[in-house]
This record gives structure tokens, C-alpha cells and sequence, in this order.
């Protein structure tokens, strides 16, 4: 009777642990995804953008190709230093109103 006692104790103990840490991480990624969602949807008021996913990764690219104008500015490379800029710009005027 004891052992089972004992034992039903352990589990409890080890349960309310492992609930311990599952709770704690559950609060931190909802506060990164929070944090996260908070930070889109600034970033796309603030530029005047949609939030889709689409957006965001048009953007991404597009200020890809603006450093990859200013590496090929840094070069000397005036030709391809033009071509990223005006495909970045291109990008960036099609997504930002």
C-alpha cells in the first residue's frame, strides 16, 4: 500500500515538472510569435505594404538586389551596378504604395 502511495507521488511529482516546462515553453514561443507578428505587421504599416507572406519575401528580395547593387557599385562594375539597382528599385516600387 505504501509503494503504491510512493510511486503515485513520484509520478505526480515528475508530471507536475514535465507540465512545469511544457507551460514555460508554450509562453515563450506564444511571445515570440506575438513578438513576431507585432514586428510584420509594423514593418508593413510603416511601409505601406501587405502582410502576406508574399510581400515579405518580395521585400527581402528586392533589398537583396540593392546590395547586390552596392557590391557591384564598390567593384567598379557601373553596367551591373545599374541592372541591380533598377531591378531592385523595380521590385520594391511594385510592392511598397
Amino acid at each position: 500500500m505504501q509503494v503504491e502511495g510512493f510511486f503515485e507521488w513520484l509520478g505526480q511529482a515528475i508530471g507536475a515538472v514535465i507540465r512545469f516546462f511544457a507551460d514555460g515553453l508554450a509562453w515563450l514561443f506564444n511571445g515570440f510569435t506575438h513578438a513576431g507578428g507585432n514586428f510584420v505587421d509594423g514593418l508593413s504599416r510603416t511601409l505601406g505594404m501587405d502582410t502576406s507572406l508574399i510581400s515579405i519575401v518580395a521585400l527581402i528580395i528586392g533589398l537583396m538586389l540593392l546590395y547586390s547593387a552596392v557590391r557591384a557599385f564598390m567593384r567598379a562594375s557601373i553596367i551591373l551596378g545599374i541592372i541591380w539597382l533598377a531591378l531592385g528599385l523595380w521590385l520594391l516600387s511594385w510592392i511598397i504604395h
